[in-house]
Parts: C-alpha cells; structure tokens; sequence
C-alpha cells in the first residue's frame, strides 16, 4: 500500500437535517479536511434512484478547486446510464481543474432499484439482462474519445471530427472496477486501472482478501501479458474503524462484535463475499491489515466512510488512520506527489 482515500456511499434522506443540500456540502468540507491531512484520495459512490449521490461530476469539479493535492474520483459511475461521449467531455474538462487529480472509476454498475433503470434514461437495446453489452459498447466510445479519435462526421464535409477538449493522459487515470477473476483479466488486457470493492465473486466462498488478491494477480498478468509496461494502479475498499479515544470504543463496540468477518451470498447466481468491517486499536489494525494480502498488494485502499454522521467524525476517522495506522502500511502524504502503481512484473 502506498496511499489510501475515503470512499463516501453519499447517504442522505429527505426532511431530516442531512438531506441531499447538506449531504453534497458536506462531501466537499470532508475532501478538503482530507487534503490538509494528507489523504490521497476522494472517491464517491454513483447510484441512480436512490437517495444517494448520482450525479458526481459537480461535486468532484468542487472538490478539486479546493484543493490542491487530493485525488478526486469515483466508485463508480454505471457507464449504462451514461451518454459516452458527454461524458467524455465532462471527464477531460475536470481532469483539467483538478491539474491531472482525477481517478475516474467507472463500470457495468451494480444492481439499482430501478428496474432497468438506464432504460428510463433513454438508452434501450440491451440484451444482457443486466446490461453489461450496453456498458461495454458505451465505454469502447467513450476511450476512443478520450483518446482523440474522430467520433462525429463533419457538417462541412470535411474530416470527422473529435470531442473538445481533451486532457493529455486521461486514460492512464481511468479505472474499471472488477468484481470477479474474469473482469479483472479484462481490465488487465484493456491497459485501464482496477478497482475492487468490499464485494467480490468467485466459485466459492473464501475470505475476501484471498479472492481478491488472486484477482489482482490475474489483473496483473493480463496487463503484462497485453505489453503494457506504465505501472498501473489498483485500489482495494475496506471498512475501517481505528480505536483511538473512549468515545471511539464507545461508538465502534457493538459494529466490531457484529461485523468482524465476511459474509457470504448469492447475487446473480454467483457465490459473493462481502468485506467484514475491520475496528480495533491502532496496533490491532495495523497486524490485521499487514495480513490481508489484497490491501498490501493494491497501491491504494479506499476507506468506506459512514458520511450521514457529519464531517467532523468523517475527519476523525480519517486523521486517526493517517497518524497512527497508515504510516505503518507504507503511506506516503499527498504531498509527496500523485500515489503510483507498481511496477510491471
């Protein structure tokens, strides 16, 4: 591990004191305390329909003018509600603002309450029940526009002509979050980044780091194997909750004594494992972390923040992380510079 972020999931809920307004204020009082502790990253759930964060772009662009260090990012934006190439020129105009910062993650998506809800977005012909050709089709445009090719003819007859503007590098800043063995040889083979989440499926049920950290080998190879040399990224999601106060121990308790292992599940047929919650004092986490082999393996492991309980506990959560865990795992600040991938074996 090199660096680590927060992963908000953007939680909110219409009349109570932190509704959508409070919540999207919040998330960027809480990426720019992270950026004065050091944090490399600020990374935010997409989800559709739901009380949650769904349109991050204006939030990320905020983010990044405050700042100066922090990534900013997603986890990720569910291309099949997407128009490629708008958001191609969302993507290159924030890379821009953020001076390079970004760390766009994007995917099929994961099950929303809409049914077929991309469908109300406008974007029908999928086969796949879940939509995953769609996904796939619209993120092959949305790389060849991020890479300057021509994507619409011109009016004047004259050559085809590609998006504006356009950020120099922003494809080595685009992630595919892989949830299985499969995608994540295909995100190796595509030369993009990959992100795993707390959930992760295989063909039985495992502890999540194994599964996972079998991914990123098979990520590994695949990117080898496809002849790209630039290290490429990789980032892990974990619950963390340092003990560094009575009021922490106080808090934590019950959630430790509940969570501390994985769970197990069928979702869409396939064996899933869901990430236990990780809470413990420093010198505990620090051996617990040490030994989940998927968090050493993976440049940068996001940590998932219960963002609806306020900025001030986020930064706490944080701050005790950065001063009393992470120096241990082999975190570097973000003044340091922009977090990097290993080498290629």
């Amino acid at each position: 591990m090199k660096g680590f972020g927060f992963l908000s999931f953007g939680h909110y809920q219409h009349g109570s004191p932190v509704g959508p307004a409070e919540m999207i204020r919040q998330a960027v009082d809480i990426g720019v305390g992270a950026d004065e502790l050091g944090v490399n990253g600020a990374y935010f759930r997409v989800h559709h329909f739901a009380t949650q964060q769904a349109s991050p772009m204006p939030l990320l662009t905020a983010i990044a003018a405050k700042t100066r260090h922090i990534e900013v990012g997603t986890g990720v934006i569910d291309m099949r509600y997407e128009n490629p190439l708008y958001l191609a020129e969302e993507a290159a105009a924030l890379d821009i603002i953020a001076d390079q910062r970004l760390a766009l993650g994007i995917s099929r998506g994961s099950p929303e309450p809409a049914e077929r809800g991309w469908e109300s977005f406008g974007y029908t012909g999928s086969i796949d029940p879940r939509g995953a050709d769609l996904a796939r089709d619209k993120f092959d445009l949305f790389l060849r526009a991020i890479d300057g090719q021509p994507v619409a003819p011109a009016a004047s007859g004259g050559p085809a002509l590609p998006i504006e503007p356009r950020s120099n590098g922003l494809r080595d800043r685009i992630w595919w979050g892989s949830g299985s063995a499969d995608t994540a040889e295909w995100t190796g083979r595509q030369g993009l980044n990959m992100m795993s989440s707390t959930l992760v499926f295989s063909d039985e049920a495992r502890p999540l780091h194994e599964v996972q950290s079998e991914q990123i080998e098979h990520y590994r190879t695949a990117y080898t194997d496809a002849g790209f040399t630039r290290p490429s990224r990789v980032s892990v999601s974990r619950s963390i909750f340092p003990i560094a106060s009575a009021e922490d121990a106080q808090m934590f308790a019950i959630l430790g004594a509940r969570e501390g292992h994985d769970g197990f599940g069928s979702i869409d047929g396939k064996t899933a494992t869901f990430g236990k919650t990780y809470v413990g004092e420093p010198d505990q986490l620090v051996a617990a972390l040490r030994a989940d082999t998927a968090v050493m393996a993976a440049d940068t492991l996001m940590i998932t923040i219960p963002s609806q309980l306020g900025v001030d506990f986020n930064l706490r959560i944080l701050e005790s992380f950065a001063r009393h865990i992470a120096p241990e795992l082999g975190w570097q600040p973000n003044a340091a510079g922009p977090v990097t991938g290993y080498p290629a074996a």
